[in-house]
């Protein structure tokens, strides 16, 4: 059995068709693209194949019609594999925080075909030298433009939590994309990509004929990798991945769509798999959160903080649908930003009130996304949060109830001052973080209404049913517990059931004490 190719970190179509590379075949919505329609915005979150996308379509308008050789592309008789102009400008190579990067990165994409194009007089902004060069590339070839446009909004994402540089960025970046609209009669196809689609550029309201299909059924699967795409595409990788993990390639494909599927881009989308993790996956032969492994975008931690949003209302929220794909990075509300970004995904949709309800895709996301938060809200490194972890995990194990109490305490007594900004919504989150990393080992369940908490906690041989007031005292939970019945379903179970009461002080910013009893 041998093992395929995997192109990690290749995004040129032609370097993976040449070099023997798996490659999924998406060449059928290259076809749908340019039969449509010339102008359009696909949004998508990092490593999730648009690079590859853009060098595709790249390759098609070069006229290159031997490297399609036996993809679905090939099959329409009706297709023109002239050779187009193409201006392909990538702006996902380059960090943007300070005024002066985005210049220099434009000038250095414009400077290369200005030379190809024999571009003589140049504008003085860069504007300028954009519109210049698409009507000098029409006259010189004598043939429309194509342009392709990588991260289109980038820099605006590295910038997201300096004001005064992002908004140089947004001013510079309207007036640069503007020019896609007064060149149309020199433009071919016209593709922008990005994670996120940001309202006030102006760009998506100039050019009114920008169709948006990031949320668009026939596109939906236009990146990534479906499940259909992964068992024809990959059933060797499958197999060996089963042999190295000592399993069944049933296990194995269950493990694989616990981990890395479940992302959902419009409301009748199919399952998508990240195609990063798939890869990785397969040419490490381990089940990795190979996703997180490139990195958590701070921008996305920072708004979070900035909003003082809640956590624990992250998993199970909606948004409505004019929000998915079209906010301001000045709005109050993350969760769009976490949708586009890939850490939330679509797991219902209402027709009637064009409303998705979004959650985590899958368990790689879920655990990493929520295992990159503890730092930010707790003030604990990554080794002191590991180690703290297992001895929970240990008392939890074994029934020590009153050790396991203790060490919450000492978690909130160790959170920065700094960090409280509003400090019952820091300890709601900073405790969903807590119980949710205790969930990658056990099974908790977590539920939050307005002043109080409720924890429920299973092991082999415990059930914890945990309520914390805030504020208040052990007593009250405790009746709470009591009062509600909290215990009534687990009645006939062979476990032993500890109930805890503790309250929350905001003014000493941890628990005071607590009540256990068995």
């Amino acid at each position: 059995m041998t093992d395929l190719r995997y192109p990690i970190g290749v995004q040129n179509f032609e370097e993976i068709r040449k070099g023997g590379y798996v490659y999924v075949d998406k060449t059928r919505f290259i076809y749908e693209l340019i039969r449509r329609t010339k102008y359009y915005f696909l949004g998508r979150p990092r490593r999730f194949g648009k690079s590859l996308l853009l060098s595709t379509i790249k390759t098609f308008f070069q006229g290159k019609r031997e490297l399609f050789e036996g993809l679905d592309i090939s099959t329409y008789p009706d297709l023109d594999w002239d050779s187009y102009p193409v201006i392909h400008l990538d702006l996902n190579a380059e960090s943007y925080i300070d005024s002066s990067s985005l210049d220099a990165r434009i000038d250095l994409l414009l400077k290369e075909y200005e030379k190809q194009y024999n571009v003589v007089e140049t504008a003085s902004t860069l504007a300028g030298r954009f519109y210049t060069l698409i009507k000098s590339a029409h006259k010189f070839t004598g043939k429309q433009v194509v342009v392709l446009i990588d991260e289109y909004d980038k820099p605006i994402l590295d910038t997201i939590h300096d004001d005064s540089i992002s908004g140089l960025h947004r001013d510079k970046l309207r007036g640069f994309y503007s020019v896609l609209k007064s060149t149309d009669e020199h433009l071919k196809f016209c593709l922008l990509t990005g994670v996120t689609k940001f309202a006030h550029l102006n760009i998506f309201s100039g050019l009114n004929n920008l169709l948006d299909i990031s949320l668009d059924d026939r596109f939906a699967s236009i990146c990534g990798i479906t499940e259909k795409e992964l068992a024809e595409n990959f059933k060797v990788s499958i197999n060996l991945l089963a042999q190295a993990r000592e399993i069944s390639c049933k296990e194995t494909f269950r493990k694989l769509k616990e981990n890395y599927d479940g992302y959902h881009f419009s409301e009748n989308c199919p399952d998508i798999y990240n195609p990063h993790s798939i890869l990785c996956c397969f040419d490490k032969k381990k089940i990795e959160p190979f996703w997180f492994y490139t990195g958590t975008p701070t921008f996305l931690i920072n708004l979070m903080q900035n909003r003082r949003y809640e956590l624990s209302k992250v998993d199970g929220t909606e948004c409505e649908g004019s929000r998915m794909y079209g906010i301001d990075a000045a709005a109050n509300d993350p969760i769009p930003v976490l949708y586009q970004s890939g850490y939330l995904s679509i797991k219902k949709y209402d027709p009637e009130y064009n409303v998705y309800t979004l959650g985590y895709p899958n368990r790689e996301v879920k655990d990493g996304f929520i295992s990159s938060l503890v730092p930010h809200y707790t003030g604990l490194d990554k080794d002191s949060t590991q180690f703290s972890i297992r001895h929970f995990i240990k008392e939890i194990n074994g029934g020590d109830a009153e050790a396991f109490m203790i060490r919450i305490q000492t978690l909130f007594a160790a959170i920065p001052y700094e960090m409280q900004m509003e400090k019952e919504i820091n300890f709601q989150n900073a405790l969903y973080l807590l119980f949710m990393l205790i969930g990658l080992h056990v099974n908790v369940e977590y539920h939050t209404s307005k002043g109080r908490i409720d924890v429920l906690i299973k092991t082999n041989c415990y059930i914890y049913i945990i309520e914390i007031k805030v504020n208040s005292n052990p007593d009250i939970a405790i009746a709470q517990i009591e009062d509600t019945q909290y215990s009534l379903p687990f009645s006939i179970d062979e476990r032993q059931i500890i109930k805890i009461g503790a309250n929350f002080s905001t003014e000493s910013r941890t628990l005071e004490n607590w009540e256990i009893r068995r």
